[in-house]
């Protein structure tokens, strides 16, 4: 069974978890490259070490058998990772610049997405396959030492790493985590784009570090970058595809990189709105023409095949899929920066949802909870 030929509500949300990975790697800064290499070019390489892309369709299951994904109950945890990889770099290795969890409870019918801060402080384990020992540092290096390959030296695997990074989540949260993708910035805003863009309310003036107004990069200078700066002024605005992916790359504004993971989450939100409202399921050849833009951007990691998942949370309520924002703050000793870590606040969020108890503890802490 090709896409096209889904079930509306099936077909949006295998969409819809596509478009979810694919934000996912925007809004952490994977397009630091330019920051930090100068490249202002965009590559259309794979991330190095990326296993095959899983093909979008699946074949149409028995008509005397049980639909695909038809035995997962919950709960259920994805991780999405977008990665930073200098693809005009000989054996770059990649960084997961934006990790983000989404966590269906037994029964399938809500769900919370939240972000890690790529600097959180967190223990990563020995990854013997890698040679790496194990140790207490930044969550973004756990891709990059798990990508080592011995013997090796300019052949990371981003499909190992992943495995590292995957550990590191699941013991820093307790969650088992059941499959994930892996995506780089290639082809985003050619996916909004197929979308006709997002509607978003930008909730504080953003200045783009790395782009003009005309969508051009910006050129590099001695300390930054010099010439006019595009602006994303505050309220209701329609980005398109580029201005997507640079409004979500921003993090040196009010509330750093917490902001950005809020803005990153917001877009999330617009997407999936922007699937259901405009009823793109029962557009076949819109659905078709979304998908194929995403190319090999996406690349699946699972022991579960993204269409069963899809199946599996073909009912799941719009409405009850909350944003959830962990607070952070900075660790070290006076000038000297070791990363971030959760406050207790954000850490208890994590233990209630392990134990059921989500609903009532956002209910008692507002706050926490990305509106628009």
């Amino acid at each position: 069974m090709v896409l096209g030929s889904m079930a509306p509500r099936r077909r949006w949300l295998l969409l819809g978890l596509a478009a979810l990975a694919v934000v996912a790697l925007i809004a952490a800064g994977t397009v630091v490259i330019t920051r930090l290499t100068g490249d202002n070019k965009r590559g259309g390489a794979p991330v190095a070490g990326s296993p095959t892309p899983s093909p979008i369709g699946t074949p149409t299951p028995s008509p005397s058998g049980p639909p695909p994904g038809a035995d997962i109950t919950g709960p259920l945890n994805l991780l999405l990772v977008g990665v930073d990889t200098r693809v005009s770099v000989p054996g770059w290795e990649p960084h997961s610049d934006a990790v983000l969890v989404l966590h269906v409870p037994k029964g399938l019918d809500r769900a919370y997405l939240f972000s890690l801060p790529r600097d959180l402080v967190v223990d990563i384990p020995a990854f013997p396959k890698a040679g790496y020992k194990g140790g207490k540092t930044k969550l973004t290096h756990a891709m990059s030492f798990g990508s080592r390959v011995p013997g090796k030296p300019k052949q990371p695997s981003t499909a190992q790493g992943y495995e590292l990074l995957r550990s590191t989540v699941s013991g820093y949260t307790g969650l088992r985590i059941d499959a994930g993708a892996v995506l780089t910035f290639n082809g985003f805003d050619r996916l909004v784009n197929a979308l006709g863009g997002v509607d978003i309310y930008v909730d504080q003036r953003v200045e783009s570090l790395h782009r003009r107004p005309d969508g051009k990069y910006r050129e590099s200078a001695p300390g930054g970058y010099k010439g006019p700066q595009q602006v994303y002024e505050k309220g209701e605005q329609h980005l398109n595809g580029w201005q997507a992916l640079d409004y979500s790359r921003q993090r040196y504004i009010t509330g750093g990189d917490y902001a950005r993971q809020r803005h990153q989450q917001q877009l999330i939100r617009a997407m999936t709105r922007k699937i259901l409202d405009e009823g793109l399921a029962r557009q076949p050849e819109r659905v078709d023409q979304v998908v194929s833009a995403l190319g090999d951007t996406l690349v699946y990691v699972g022991g579960r095949r993204i269409v069963d998942i899809a199946y599996a949370l073909s009912g799941l309520p719009e409405n009850r899929f909350t944003l959830v924002g962990l607070p952070g703050s900075g660790v070290g000793k006076g000038s000297a920066y070791r990363g971030e870590q959760l406050t207790s606040e954000g850490r208890k969020f994590l233990t209630e949802l392990r134990a059921g108890r989500a609903d009532a503890y956002l209910s008692a802490h507002p706050a926490l909870v990305v509106k628009n």
